[in-house]
């Protein structure tokens, strides 16, 4: 066998036998990827653990790139959490619609401006079951209703949640059902009672009550709003 076939195959056999390292982690996409690829890993870190598990060095590792490659669109940890925040408020406000959406068209106003009143309420206690981490996420930490709210926290509408649950409100007062001096106001004491309930069916005595209980819990309690507003 002369020297070059020895050479060739002395290389087969040491590509065979060394474990090909892994690629390394990228650490630049394609324009407006990257940001997106963090956001996206940011919202399941949130899923899973809620706020306190949205960690940028771990986003950086599910998008698979180097950590400080999402500086050039998170400064820090509490900017990507700010990103995340805002798309969970985001999908609060839509799971809202789609309960509000499901209101029958029939009736009259004041039963339409009530049924709608009962929808963002149900809309918000179902996405704090179905969606816990993201709903600790939403309103966990120092959250606040903003004047001139980020467009990122709104629905499908545009509206975020508040703003849904002044509009129901609002109908009241047009329907003749809430009086107009009582509508100051009246949101947070609405937003408070059935965030209360949420925060006991997830975290605290309620934690572990059948479904079919903790949904007609909250029928009452809503039923228990209404009557109070």
């Amino acid at each position: 066998m002369d020297s070059v076939h020895i050479a060739l195959q002395m290389s087969v056999t040491t590509r065979n036998s060394v474990p090909t390292a892994p690629p390394a982690a990228r650490s630049t996409y394609r324009h407006g990827d990257l940001r997106r690829a963090l956001l996206d890993a940011g919202i399941e870190l949130a899923r899973q653990g809620g706020p306190d598990a949205v960690v940028l060095r771990e986003a950086t590792r599910r998008a698979g790139v180097a950590p400080n490659a999402a500086y050039r669109h998170f400064a820090n940890r509490q900017d990507l959490l700010a990103a995340v925040r805002a798309a969970a408020v985001a999908a609060v406000a839509q799971a809202m619609e789609a309960e509000m959406a499901g209101v029958p068209t029939g009736g009259t106003p004041t039963e339409q401006a009530h049924a709608r009143v009962r929808a963002v309420g149900a809309g918000y206690m179902r996405f704090a079951h179905a969606e816990t981490g993201l709903f600790r996420t939403a309103f966990g930490g120092q959250f606040s209703v903003e004047q001139d709210p980020d467009p990122a926290m709104g629905g499908l509408t545009g509206l975020n949640p508040f703003e849904h649950l002044s509009a129901a409100l609002d109908d009241l007062v047009k329907a003749g059902a809430l009086p107009a001096e009582r509508r100051p106001g009246a949101e947070y004491l609405a937003w408070s009672t059935v965030h209360g309930m949420a925060l006991l069916s997830i975290d605290g005595p309620l934690r572990g009550t059948p479904g079919d209980m903790q949904q007609l819990l909250g029928q009452r309690l809503l039923d228990m709003v209404e009557r109070g507003l």
